[in-house]
């Protein structure tokens, strides 16, 4: 996930290298971050953004340590419909602002898994 980060700034992720990782058209992603998509190149630092990001790259990287990889993560971020969260996408869960949700969802299938 460090290669996420924004090179100008070093505790701030950079949203177009975020947007590009995912192929997120720049709109669809201001959307998910609940930002203007002007936002996105004009104003990186947004606290809105930058937690939309941050909650991400925590559901990514638990994702990545279930799966195997990190590519394998963010296919399944993006694309994989939940059963137990009405079929949406991780995604959208966490632009709806359930990031806790779907890493205790994440828990349960490494529990599942291990135990």
């Amino acid at each position: 996930m460090m290669q996420l980060k924004d090179d100008s700034r070093p505790a701030t992720i950079s949203p177009v290298k975020f947007a590009s990782a995912l192929d997120y058209q720049l709109q669809d992603f201001a959307a998910l971050a609940h930002v203007h998509r002007n936002t996105v190149r004009n104003n990186p630092n947004s606290p809105d953004l930058q937690r939309f990001m941050r909650d991400s790259v925590r559901v990514l990287q638990a994702a990545a340590d279930l799966r195997g990889s990190v590519g394998d993560a963010l296919f399944w971020f993006r694309n994989h419909p939940i059963r137990d969260f009405d079929r949406k996408t991780a995604d959208l869960l966490v632009s709806e602002g359930k990031t806790d949700a779907v890493l205790g969802y994440l828990d349960s299938l490494e529990a599942g898994a291990t135990g």
